[in-house]
């Protein structure tokens, strides 16, 4: 392909990527499975947390954390 073409094209095609509106589609789409993923994982730390905080202190310290550290743990915000 020539610079010609490669202008007339795009890029995208030539890497085997759909371009125009279906490659807009697929771009959205993409961004919004990694948000998705993002919030999953927000998600299962957050229960990680809570799961903390229910735990006995006889639990904690089999696990090497004290009761002070659990609550610190537990209280901080889902996107931390």
């Amino acid at each position: 392909m020539n610079t010609i073409d490669i202008l007339r094209y795009g890029s995208a095609e030539l890497h085997g990527r759909p371009s125009g509106r279906r490659g807009f589609i697929n771009r959205v789409v993409s961004v919004l499975r990694s948000i998705a993923r993002q919030i999953d994982r927000m998600l299962e730390r957050r229960r990680g947390r809570l799961a903390l905080l229910e735990m006995t202190d006889e639990q904690l310290k089999d696990i090497g954390i004290s009761r002070c550290d659990a609550n610190r743990e537990g209280i901080r915000p889902l996107w931390d």
